[in-house]
């Protein structure tokens, strides 16, 4: 019996543990040199240690039969298929998922900063090491990252991340540069995205600092209990959900899907249990602004009813998923596990199980599975 059951299941949010040699093979000479590698060599002695543990599974039957029995409970580059596809395509085949979105972690760190050069030439090359990493599995499903600093860069980049396969793009959570993410110069990006049916994301990390460290200089210092990638603290916890729904109130109230019709978005492991109050406070927004702010006037629907068409949102464990959907409707959360993040716990699916006793067997459905699909805009292509 798989971890699934008899529960069809497409999970938006998994990653890549990578090595600090993932960008080097796909990133041009010229840029190589220049990536931000103190981060990763830091952490030289776990990926040392990984590697041999993965060889040991290679190795000894006993040792990978062990790892099968903690497929959620070891986490980060100790976990199964961490920084190996034929090895994650073994922990899906354990999962029993029909797919799974697959971010990187910590590459993107190796590469951002005011240096567009390296910005564009580092994001070109995560998303080819991506699209390599999920290339012999059809059920891994590569995230791509686009900056959107530049609009023309922009454009190219995505072109390529989705002629290399990529299902769906991260794009940052924040203003593109100067620009708000929905000016003009940014319409090719757009009109990519839904030209190519392929879904833009968002994910937690894209948004840059959650916080003011200030916050944190309260004479009770705290450290990250889960060591995950995103070193998400009380506070920080507060501040999550911020930055996406600045971007995505800033998309609907300057029209952006009256623009792009078919643009559809996910923002992924930042909660959504805030996404109620928000749907209203949308929707309050336009009657207050409507009479003095004509991009407000020009709206075909209430902001709300955008967000149940373009949007999905992927809940924490724990969340109360089956009154979210009671009173937002069945078709905005999707399932996900973070794996192999420790930020996902041991046992997600028994969670959000719980928060779902009551819902019916097609809401059910399609937090597990249907609302992915249709993000995806490949519904039909996926396993029934």
């Amino acid at each position: 019996m798989t971890y699934a059951g008899d529960q069809r299941i497409l999970d938006a949010d998994s990653h890549v543990m990578e090595l600090s040699d993932f960008l080097d093979p796909h990133i041009d000479d010229e840029f190589r040199a220049g990536l931000r590698r103190k981060g990763m060599d830091a952490l030289q002695p776990t990926l040392d240690d990984a590697i041999r543990r993965a060889s040991r599974r290679r190795e000894d039957a006993a040792v990978a039969a062990a790892a099968d029995e903690r497929l959620l409970q070891d986490k980060g580059w100790s976990a199964l298929g961490a920084f190996d596809p034929a090895e994650r395509s073994h922990a899906l085949d354990l999962f029993g998922f029909d797919g799974q979105l697959v971010f990187a972690t910590f590459a993107t760190s190796m590469f951002t900063g005011r240096d567009l050069d390296r910005l564009y030439a580092g994001a070109s090359a995560q998303n080819r090491a991506i699209a390599d990493f999920c290339s012999a599995d059809p059920r891994l499903l590569a995230v791509g990252y686009v900056p959107l600093v530049d609009p023309e860069r922009a454009t190219k980049a995505l072109v390529e991340a989705i002629d290399l396969g990529c299902d769906a793009v991260m794009v940052p959570s924040t203003a593109a540069g100067e620009r708000s993410p929905t000016h003009p110069d940014l319409d090719p990006v757009w009109d990519t995205f839904a030209q190519a049916d392929v879904p833009f994301v968002l994910h937690v990390g894209g948004g840059g600092r959650l916080l003011d460290p200030a916050f944190h200089h309260n004479a009770m210092p705290v450290t990250d209990h889960l060591g995950g990638g995103e070193n998400i603290r009380s506070k920080d916890f507060l501040a999550i959900h911020h930055s996406p729904e600045l971007f995505l109130g800033a998309l609907i109230y300057d029209g952006l899907f009256d623009r792009f019709p078919a643009l559809r978005g996910g923002c992924i492991e930042q909660g959504a249990g805030w996404v109620i109050s928000w749907m209203r406070h949308l929707d309050y927004g336009l009657r207050a602004f409507r009479r003095t702010e004509e991009p407000l006037r020009r709206l075909e629907l209430a902001p709300s009813e955008y967000v149940r068409r373009h949007l999905k949102f992927t809940p924490f464990p724990g969340e109360p998923v089956g009154w979210m959907i009671e009173q937002a409707g069945p078709e905005l959360f999707m399932f996900s596990t973070d794996y192999p993040h420790p930020e996902g716990g041991r046992d997600p699916l028994a969670k959000f199980t719980d928060a779902l006793a009551a819902s019916t067997p097609e809401a059910r459905d399609r937090f597990y599975y249907g609302n992915m699909a249709e993000l995806l805009g490949r519904a039909a292509e996926l396993p029934a």
